[in-house]
């Protein structure tokens, strides 16, 4: 395939960005999208321009760092993760836009990678817990129900990757938040910072300059993990629990 590619390049987080246009040619449609990255990087190389940033690690689909708005789309038109996005989904000829993740908490820092690291500290704040565990214990040792086991897990699949935050016309990042407390609220293990969690989590990322949600649901839509929109009424049943309580005291 020939296509056009129409990037954001911006040289730091200081200086202004604009949209810069490339055509690619001979992009097979085997390739992710990150591998045709790649090949138009290597052009660059090659004619003595500087390469476009962006960010990647595992290629898999696991580790969430491949965070690209494709075409308007966070992570583009399949419900996947950018680096698992594969040129099938593109037709010989087109012209794609490629731009970083747009959120007031995710400030550019070169080309297409923007820091998340107020994703860090948001799970800073609660996303752990601290009843010793010690070694591996032995199978079925703290019974967890299976309702609440699978809620758990489905949470856990949140790979932090962002794309709920992009998607979301207020740059909120209530998806997020949300996965990261109710995966460990509904286990025995994460019951002595239930409430806490919860205060602490949400505080941090009002603190961070995310938007407020108003449930337009683009964030479940857009997630490559499916985590659920009814995550975010979950995580408020706890934060208006949590705040109950600490007014009782």
């Amino acid at each position: 395939m020939k296509l056009t590619l129409r990037v954001w390049r911006q040289k730091n987080a200081d200086a202004d960005g604009a949209m810069s246009t490339y055509e690619v040619d001979g992009i097979s449609a085997d390739m992710s999208f990150l591998e045709m990255l790649d090949t138009l990087n290597e052009e660059l190389i090659l004619a003595g321009d500087d390469p476009v940033a962006f960010d990647h690690d595992c290629r898999e689909g696991i580790c969430g760092a491949c965070s690209l708005v494709i075409n308007g789309d966070a992570h583009g038109p399949e419900r996947t993760t950018t680096c698992q996005l594969h040129m099938r989904s593109f037709r010989d000829g087109d012209t794609i836009d490629v731009e970083p993740w747009r959120a007031a908490a995710f400030p550019v820092v070169k080309d297409l990678v923007v820091d998340r690291s107020a994703f860090d500290r948001i799970i800073q704040a609660g996303g752990y817990i601290t009843a010793p565990t010690g070694a591996a214990p032995e199978a079925h040792t703290t019974p967890v129900p299976k309702p609440d086991a699978d809620f758990a897990f489905e949470h856990a699949e949140c790979i932090g990757c962002g794309a709920c935050v992009a998607a979301c016309p207020n740059g909120a990042a209530m998806l997020f938040t949300s996965a990261k407390i109710n995966h460990l609220n509904v286990l025995p293990q994460g019951a002595p910072e239930r409430e806490t969690r919860v205060l602490d989590m949400v505080g941090q990322m009002d603190e961070e300059g995310f938007g407020g949600c108003t449930l337009t649901g683009e964030c479940a839509t857009a997630c490559p993990k499916g985590i659920p929109l009814f995550s975010i009424t979950a995580m408020n049943k706890e934060w208006l629990r949590a705040t109950r309580r600490a007014g009782r005291r």
